[in-house]
């Protein structure tokens, strides 16, 4: 994201989890990664009912961005909505449907990392 809207992250990610749960996402989960990556400092997972429910997500998101001046950097996935991936800079977004999201488990991956970047810093702080 441009330096304008950092100081709006938070904002930003309220009003994207808002317009989720307003079209009936389902499983709305927000990761922050900002410990464990560069890429990104927050990640937004969701789930829609069906691949039209997918991609009326991501136009909704898209939507709301540009009411809101802006638009995501890239979008991915919007031919066939199994997975849209809407990439906002420091926050990326992923609208799956249920099985996709449970086989490739990303929010779990993220988790692990965490979990594992947690228990190194509380053994080194037992070790100093």
């Amino acid at each position: 994201m441009s330096n304008q809207l950092e100081p709006d992250l938070d904002d930003i990610r309220q009003w994207i989890v808002q317009e989720l749960d307003e079209a009936k996402a389902e499983n709305i989960l927000e990761l922050d990664i900002r410990s464990l990556t560069p890429i990104a400092e927050w990640m937004i997972v969701a789930s829609g009912t069906s691949t039209r429910h997918v991609l009326s997500l991501a136009q909704r998101l898209r939507k709301a961005a540009g009411k809101r001046g802006f638009k995501p950097m890239g979008v991915e996935g919007e031919n066939d909505g199994e997975w849209v991936l809407l990439d906002f800079g420091d926050l990326v977004v992923h609208l799956m449907l249920p099985a996709t999201r449970t086989f490739y488990d990303i929010e779990g991956l993220w988790n692990e990392r965490l979990g594992s970047r947690l228990k190194r810093a509380r053994e080194n702080q037992a070790d100093g």
